[in-house]
Order: C-alpha cells, then sequence, then structure tokens
C-alpha cells in the first residue's frame, strides 16, 4: 500500500478496534441535491427533527441539537455520490487516506488517530477505558453530559467542578477534586456555554495531574473558536485523548464522522471496553469520503466560522439590548440565556410558538441553551423569546401544560 496511505492506525488495530462491532449502515443525502448544485454555504438544507416519538411541526425552527443548518458542503456531497457506486465493496483504503489527510494536517504520527462513525462512541471508549470504580471522572459543571453518564455506567466516582466566575473549566480546583482520578475531562469550547478554557491552563492540569490519570478533551466545537487546538499535545506524546467531529461545522451530523486523537497505547486500551463499543461499526466510504474532502476544502471552515459568529454576534447583540442575561463569551455554535424560570418551562413555551430550543442543566436551572442557526431562524427565535419572556412564569396556557416530556425536543444526546 502507497506509504501516503497508511497513516493512523494499522489495519491489524482498526480490526481489533472494531472487532466488538456489529454491523451498521450510514446513509447519505439525496442525489438531487448535489445535481441541483446545492450550495451548502448559501442555503441551508433540509432539517430532520431528529425526533424518537412525536413529530414536530413541519415548520418548528429547530436550534436545540447544535446542528450546522448548512448540511455538508457541497464538496462533500460530490465526494458522497462519486463514492456510493463503490458501496459493494468494504474499501479499507477510504479509511486510511482520510486519516492520512488529517494526521498530515496535524502532524502526527501514524497510529496517533482513529476515524469514527460519529464522535459519540468513540468518545464514550475513551472515558470507560479510563474509568471505573477505583478510577473517577473529574470534569466540568455545567458541561456535557456524556462524561458523567459513562461514569455511571463504569461505576466511577464522579467529581463535578463548578466553572469558574468566566465559565472556563477551574483546572487548579479539578486537580485538587481527587488525587488520583482515572480521567478528567474538559469540553473546549465548553457545551452549553460555549466559553473557553485557555489553552495554557490545559497544559498547565497535563503537566501537573497524578500519574496515570488522562485528560480527555472534547474539541468538537473547536472550529468555531478562535484558540489553539490540543492536538498538538497528542504528537508531544502527552497523556491525552482529543475528541474531534465532523457533526458540527462540518454539517454532517446525520453521516457519522469522528476521529480520537491520542497515542497508539490509549487508542489500544478502547479494546478493553465493553458494552457501547460493541454497537460500533466502522464508517461507511461515503462518510469518509466526505470527511476527507471537507478536511481538504481550504474554504469551508473560515466561511462557516464566520456566518456563525456573526449571527450569533446579531442574536446576543439583540437580547442584550432587550435587557436579557446572556452567559458572555461564547465560541460555539451555542449560548445561554437566563430565561428567569425553570428552563424545562421555558422550552415548552418555545415549542408553543414552533422553536425547540436546547435543554437545561441543574447547575443553571433558569438558563437555556440555543443553537445558532440561520439568520432567518434566529429572526424567528427573537420574535417567539420576547412573546414568552413577556408572560408571566407558570401561566402560559396553564403551567402543567407547558411540562412536555423531554425527549420531545431535539437533542444531540439522541446522536446514534
Amino acid at each position: 500500500m502507497n506509504s501516503n496511505l497508511t497513516q493512523g492506525v494499522s489495519r491489524r488495530s482498526f480490526m481489533r478496534i472494531l472487532g466488538a462491532a456489529s454491523a451498521a449502515a450510514t446513509s447519505f443525502p439525496a442525489l438531487a441535491a448535489v445535481q441541483a448544485g446545492t450550495q451548502a454555504a448559501a442555503q441551508p438544507a433540509a432539517r430532520g427533527n431528529g425526533m424518537r416519538g412525536m413529530q414536530l411541526s413541519p415548520d418548528t425552527v429547530i436550534i436545540s441539537s447544535n446542528e450546522n443548518p448548512l448540511g455538508p458542503a457541497q464538496s462533500a456531497l460530490t465526494a458522497i455520490c462519486t463514492t456510493a457506486p463503490l458501496g459493494g465493496r468494504y474499501h479499507f483504503d477510504e479509511y486510511m487516506k482520510t486519516v492520512a489527510v488529517f494526521n498530515e494536517q496535524f502532524g502526527l504520527k501514524k497510529d496517533y488517530s482513529a476515524l469514527f462513525p460519529g464522535s459519540g462512541g468513540p468518545l464514550d471508549l475513551a472515558l470507560m477505558s479510563n474509568i471505573g470504580p477505583d478510577k473517577p471522572l473529574v470534569y466540568g459543571d455545567p458541561s456535557y453530559e456524556q462524561g458523567p453518564r459513562a461514569a455511571d455506567t463504569m461505576k466511577a466516582p464522579k467529581y463535578p467542578v463548578p466553572l469558574t466566575t468566566t465559565y472556563a473549566h477551574d483546572v487548579k480546583a479539578m486537580l485538587k477534586a481527587h488525587p488520583s482520578p482515572g480521567a478528567y475531562y474538559i469540553v473546549n469550547p465548553n457545551n452549553p456555554t460555549g466559553t473557553m478554557t485557555p489553552k495554557a491552563d490545559i497544559v498547565w492540569l497535563v503537566n501537573n495531574k497524578p500519574k496515570g490519570s488522562v485528560v480527555i478533551i472534547d474539541e468538537a466545537y473547536h472550529h468555531f473558536s478562535n484558540d489553539e487546538s490540543c492536538i498538538d499535545l497528542v504528537a508531544q506524546d502527552k497523556d491525552v485523548i482529543v475528541m474531534r467531529t465532523f457533526s458540527k461545522i462540518y454539517g454532517m451530523a446525520g453521516l457519522r464522522a469522528g476521529f480520537a486523537v491520542a497515542r497508539p497505547d490509549l487508542i489500544e486500551r478502547f479494546n478493553i471496553v465493553g458494552g457501547p463499543s460493541r454497537s460500533l461499526a466502522s464508517i461507511s466510504i461515503t462518510s469518509a469520503a466526505a470527511a476527507r474532502v471537507s478536511l481538504q476544502d481550504k474554504d469551508l471552515v473560515p466561511l462557516r466560522k464566520k456566518i456563525n459568529s456573526d449571527i450569533r454576534s446579531e442574536t446576543l447583540e439583540f437580547l442584550t439590548k432587550h435587557g436579557y442575561k446572556i452567559v458572555p463569551g461564547s465560541q460555539g455554535n451555542m449560548f445561554m440565556v437566563d430565561v428567569k424560570r425553570p428552563g424545562k418551562e421555558f422550552q415548552a413555551a418555545m415549542l408553543k410558538q414552533n422553536v425547540a430550543i436546547g435543554r437545561t442543566w441543574s447547575a443553571m436551572p433558569n438558563y437555556v441553551r440555543v443553537t445558532v442557526g440561520t439568520k432567518s431562524e434566529m429572526e424567528k427565535f427573537q420574535t417567539a423569546f420576547v412573546k414568552c419572556m413577556d408572560t408571566p412564569p407558570g401561566t402560559a396556557n396553564g403551567a402543567a401544560e407547558l411540562h412536555l416530556p423531554e425527549f420531545h425536543v431535539p437533542s444531540e444526546l439522541y446522536r446514534g
């Protein structure tokens, strides 16, 4: 095999990682989207409602799941349709070519990254292979719930640490939380606040943590930020695992593609994990091809970063001018706003206005998370938001009626 195609995990390592996986299939967008010459950066892709059970109204604005309304880039759609006819064969080299491109871009050595169908599965593997009854998990609060959910699965003690006054992970408090945890989990930019933890703080934690602990850095939203990635810490052979996904800025949430970046020994450790690892399957050749060309599309990230930043800024300016309190400093495709009442109640009220916003967190029960959608979606959000805020808490259509089951609102927690 050509040497430039052998970067990333070896075939043997890859098959061991996926040895417990069951077969799975990944769907791809309709061929008509490419034939029509759809420009993803200019025209939003069709939105699924991501629901289990009840169907939302077709005109519902879905800004609850931190999805990218632009969908896959045109280059990715073309690659999918070009690759799909090869789907009768396994084509492991599609995987290898995508890993090679990723490793080259980040200066990584062979076997220092692995490509998966999405980032949810490998994030569980990264967490669960390093925590357990005698290996606690330390994490920020509030932050993405997959960390503590993995700890519950592995019966690992949990040590949530409040964020700082600037909504960064408090790395010094995290270090003091337990003398020998199995893992520290940092989401950067953080979900749900969208705020950044300075790289210097993360480096400090990596350099001062107990021997045997690992630092898992979830960079799902990093492309939206202005800060440096921590992937170079992996290249330096630190005890670090960095997670990357194509679900966010690349608009491939339904196509499922993500990377785990770590030393080979840490990636090999994924193999010891049972349970969720059994449901993982190798990435489809169409998703691998879409991921590869997305990485190679030099204009994609800067353009989408600017689109997100402009719309986010306009929305936050609107909220601030109207006297609403927001969490400042978001560098993600989401933000949090204080609704002066239980967040679940307000979420249900907004859904009655055909606007599905994100959930709330127990550490900030009166705040809701809102995904940055298109300009027109955020204009509809603004109208609905003011209307719901002008309605006294607990009085809109009857307080009891507002409490809809949480699963009625689309959420990235339901990703496959």
